[in-house]
């Protein structure tokens, strides 16, 4: 399988501000791919450099084998899509699934009539007059309709209730299937989403702390729960992610796997020993800070008391 992504050294900075700093990951064609971390953790900004928005400040970015920024031959195999997407000001939802053939020549109309209907979207309400959820049913139904090589969705379920999250999630895995392509997509409802993902790369303050497949980084932590004592002597040996407190009880989420000790210690204490979700994981890599350190479970500046 041919590479469809492949970031070496990415640095971006606004003026003095740096917002990514030496970011490296590959993503393979065919890929469905969760960009995943906190408001704020540069998500955006990767996609943006990816897509071709804005050019890096610095390392090497190629997407189809070449530069995407000013690059034609590249621009016009991808398309990126956000929840505020900007139109011109007396554009109709009908005007953007009217003009978009014009930009993606895998365009399939009759799945954008298919998903106007199933999302129930307005087309000839005024676009600055659509309610967010109906905003990002916009870009959704052209990001998928669009069946380009590679494909950004930028948070595209913000505003969508229950229903539209799962029949975009629905169509979005039927169409994968028969007409793959290479998707990235950021999202904060990560457990939600998780079925569609193959891999996942997590970044906080500008940095890459994850990249793997999904099965991976499901297995790449554990939480450990009982009395305080007992707790701080299993999670020796292991980096402290998250911890949590109800009066003398504690929940540790530990960086790893259970070894043969830590199990023999849980089975003689009574600790309870347990699996961690992807957006628990993902959550407790936001709560660090940065800190690479190995820490104990006491002090724990990244505590978080539940009262």
């Amino acid at each position: 399988m041919s590479t469809a992504i492949d970031v070496r050294g990415l640095r971006k900075a606004y003026g003095k501000t740096t917002v990514l700093r030496d970011i490296d990951f590959s993503v393979q064609e065919n890929t469905i791919c969760g960009l995943l971390g906190r408001n704020g953790a540069g998500k955006t900004t990767i996609m943006s450099v990816l897509s071709g928005q804005e050019p890096s400040s610095g390392g090497d970015v190629r997407v189809l084998g070449g530069e995407p920024f000013e690059n034609v031959s590249v621009l016009s195999r991808l398309c990126f899509m956000r929840e505020n997407q900007k139109y011109p000001e007396d554009f109709k939802a009908s005007h953007v699934l009217r003009t978009a053939p014009w930009f993606y020549e895998n365009w399939d109309r009759d799945l954008a009539a298919d998903l106007v209907a199933q999302f129930r979207l307005p087309l000839e309400t005024p676009i600055k007059k659509l309610s967010r959820g109906q905003l990002s049913s916009v870009a959704i139904i052209v990001g998928m309709a669009a069946r380009s090589p590679v494909t950004f969705f930028d948070e595209p379920y913000l505003g969508l209730d229950a229903t539209a999250r799962a029949i975009f999630y629905d169509r979005l895995l039927e169409d994968f299937m028969e007409h793959p392509r290479t998707i990235m997509m950021s999202t904060h409802l990560i457990d939600e989403a998780s079925n569609l993902l193959e891999r996942v790369i997590v970044i906080d303050q500008g940095r890459k702390v994850m990249d793997a497949d999904v099965e991976e980084a499901k297995a790449a932590a554990f939480t450990v729960s009982g009395p305080a004592a007992a707790v701080e002597a299993a999670s020796r040996g292991h980096r402290l992610l998250r911890r949590q407190t109800l009066g003398g009880l504690v929940s540790a989420t530990l960086e790893g796997q259970p070894d043969g000790g830590t199990r023999a210690l849980a089975a003689e204490r009574g600790l309870e020993l347990g699996p961690v979700t992807l957006q628990s994981l993902v959550a407790a890599y936001g709560l660090l800070g940065g800190d690479d350190t190995e820490s104990p479970v006491e002090p724990a500046p990244e505590q978080e008391t539940i009262r």
